[in-house]
């Protein structure tokens, strides 16, 4: 498979897009913690569509508004982050959940008494799709700010732009 990437200078620097020509498969900060160096090495960097549709996308976000569509997405991950991932998708602009919350939902889908808040967290570190998949908006129990594959600094950033303009 053919995988593609486009650079984007954001408030908070720069960002790598990657995908597979039809569809967004990663973004990272650079530098970002389980940046996956040797895929995008041997990727081909292009002007795709679903690139110009990100793009627009990660405009507006950073404009301080909520982007009313999601450009196409296809992380690269198990079957059970996908299932976090999909959760993490509800959590509206300007709001946040908790690792615990998420693995209740999870537990709920699977019919199971109870799933591991750990195992979630596991796996929001390892969202491939930084900012659209929004794991900077899951907090800890206490409402403290956990780790972010991008650093805590931009977790907060993140979080204080969406607070500032969430209504």
């Amino acid at each position: 498979m053919m995988f593609y990437t486009f650079r984007y200078r954001s408030p908070l620097g720069s960002i790598i897009l990657a995908g597979d020509g039809e569809s967004l498969t990663g973004l990272w900060f650079d530098g970002q913690k389980y940046f996956p160096r040797k895929r995008l090495s041997e990727s081909t960097e292009a002007e795709l569509p679903v690139f110009a549709q990100t793009v627009k996308w990660l405009d507006i976000y950073f404009s301080g508004n909520a982007p009313d569509f999601t450009p196409p997405l296809n992380p690269q991950t198990t079957p059970f982050r996908r299932d976090v991932y999909e959760i993490l998708l509800t959590i509206p602009f300007g709001q946040t959940m908790t690792y615990g919350e998420i693995a209740d939902r999870i537990a709920e889908q699977k019919g199971i008494a109870r799933m591991s808040a750990q195992a979630v967290g596991g796996a929001v570190g390892h969202n491939p799709v930084a900012v659209i998949i929004p794991c900077h908006r899951v907090l800890g129990a206490d409402g403290s700010l956990t780790g972010y594959a991008g650093g805590l600094e931009r977790k907060a950033a993140l979080l204080r732009l969406e607070q500032s303009f969430a209504i």
